[in-house]
C-alpha cells in the first residue's frame, strides 16, 4: 500500500471507543502510543493533524454518570468537562515526545462560512508550519444539533479537505470494511482496497439507517467519499494495531484503503474553477503575471493595479492581466475595499493603511489555481 508512504500531510481521526477505552475514560496508554508514532512521523517531515473524539465519554466519567444522557444541555455539559481532560492528556503525551500541541474546536458552521473557513485553514497551516500538532474536536459545548454518532468521521473528512491533506486515516475498533457483517455472515470478505465513493461500499456498510448497529462503518465510508472529493485517500484501520501509523507510513497494507479517483491538484482545480461563484476580480501588472504563471508564487497586493467588484474575505475572485485576460482564480484574503487600500503597497505598510496586519498575500498560492 502506497497511500501513506508518499503522503506528506496526514489527518488522523480516532473514535471515542478507542480514546476512552470503551467509555471508561481517557485512555492514557492508547494516546501515549499514538503520540509516540506521531512524533516519529513528524520528525520525518510529515505534517499531521489529529481529530479526536472522546470528550463526552470523559466528561461522563468525571461527572460520575453511568449512562449517556439524552438531554442536549447535559451532553453539552459533559463535553465541556471532558474536553479539559482530553486536551490535557494529548498535551502531556505529545510533550513527552517533544511535540507541541494545540486544541482547536470546530463546528460544521466554521467550515461552511467562507471567511471562517479561511480563518480556520490559516490557523491550522500556521500551527503545522511551526511543528505544532492540532488536536481537533467538534465543539459539542455550543452546537445544538451536531452531537450525534459518527459525526467526527465527517469532521475528519472536512478537516482533510480544509488543509488539503494527502491522506485521511480513520482509526476505529474494527479491522476495516467487510463485504457483510462478519459477526453474522461467515462468508464475509475483507475489503483490502476499493475506490472511495463506490456505491457498493455503502451497501456493504449497511446503509445510512443502520450505522449504530454496524458500529458506524457507514459514516466512515461517507467520510472517505467526502475526503476523496479533494483528492485525499482514506485508510480505515484498527486503532490498537501495533504501530499502525508507522507501518502504514512504511507502505504496509493494514486495514481498508479507499482510494481517491481524482488526483489532489485536479480536485483542487475543479473545486476552485467550477463550483464557486466569482465575486470580483483584480488586474495585475506584468511582474505579478510572471510570478504567478512562471514561478508559482502567491499574489501580493503590490502587484495589483485595479480591483473590481465588492467581494469579501474568503470570496473567489478572478486574477486578470492588465488587458483583462483571466489568468487565475483564488480565495481573497482581503475584502475589495481593503484590497483597494493596499494595492501597489508592500506588506510593511498594511498596518498603517488598514489599522492591522494580516496575511502578506492577497491570494496565497495554496488558494490559487491558474487557468
Amino acid at each position: 500500500m502506497s497511500l501513506l508512504s508518499s503522503a506528506r500531510r496526514i489527518v488522523v481521526k480516532v473514535g471515542s471507543s478507542l480514546v476512552t477505552n470503551e467509555g471508561r475514560g481517557v485512555d492514557a496508554e492508547a494516546i501515549a502510543n499514538w503520540s509516540r508514532q506521531l512524533a516519529v512521523l513528524a520528525n520525518e517531515g510529515r505534517e499531521l493533524v489529529m481529530v479526536s473524539s472522546g470528550a463526552i465519554a470523559e466528561g461522563m466519567k468525571r461527572l460520575g454518570w453511568a449512562t449517556r444522557p439524552k438531554e442536549l444541555h447535559e451532553l453539552q455539559a459533559a463535553a465541556a468537562v471532558g474536553q479539559m481532560g482530553l486536551a490535557q492528556m494529548y498535551e502531556s503525551q505529545l510533550s513527552a515526545h517533544g511535540m507541541h500541541s494545540a486544541q482547536v474546536l470546530l463546528t460544521h458552521a466554521d467550515l461552511a462560512d467562507r471567511e471562517r473557513y479561511l480563518n480556520a485553514r490559516s490557523t491550522l497551516l500556521t500551527l503545522m508550519a511551526h511543528r505544532v500538532l492540532p488536536v481537533i474536536n467538534e465543539n459539542d459545548t455550543v452546537v445544538n444539533d451536531e452531537i450525534k454518532f459518527g459525526d467526527n468521521d465527517t469532521l475528519g473528512a472536512l478537516v482533510a479537505n480544509l488543509v488539503e491533506a494527502d491522506a485521511l486515516v480513520i482509526l476505529t475498533d474494527q479491522r476495516g470494511l467487510y463485504s457483510a457483517d462478519p459477526r453474522k455472515d461467515p462468508n464475509a470478505r475483507f475489503i483490502d482496497t476499493a475506490q472511495a465513493g463506490d456505491p457498493e461500499l455503502e451497501r456493504m456498510a449497511g446503509g445510512a439507517g443502520s450505522s449504530i448497529g454496524r458500529g458506524g462503518m457507514i459514516t466512515k465510508i461517507l467520510a472517505a467519499k467526502r475526503a476523496a472529493g479533494s483528492g485525499a485517500g482514506t485508510v480505515i484501520a484498527w486503532g490498537r494495531e501495533p504501530d499502525v501509523l508507522l507501518r502504514l507510513a512504511r507502505g504496509e497494507s493494514i486495514g481498508t484503503a479507499l482510494l481517491a479517483a481524482t488526483p489532489k491538484l485536479a480536485a483542487r482545480k475543479q473545486w476552485m474553477v467550477d463550483h464557486l461563484q466569482l465575486r470580483g476580480a483584480v488586474k495585475v501588472d506584468a511582474g505579478a503575471v510572471t510570478k504567478l504563471r512562471d514561478e508559482g508564487k502567491s499574489l501580493l497586493p503590490i502587484g495589483v493595479v485595479e480591483v473590481q467588484g465588492g467581494f469579501h474575505r474568503g470570496d473567489v475572485i478572478a486574477v486578470q492581466t492588465a488587458e483583462g485576460v483571466e489568468l487565475a482564480r483564488g480565495l481573497a484574503n482581503y475584502s475589495a475595499s481593503e484590497a483597494r487600500l493596499i494595492a501597489r503597497k508592500p506588506s510593511s505598510e498594511f498596518e498603517g493603511v488598514l489599522g492591522y496586519a494580516a496575511e502578506p498575500e492577497l491570494i496565497h498560492r495554496d488558494n490559487l489555481v491558474l487557468r
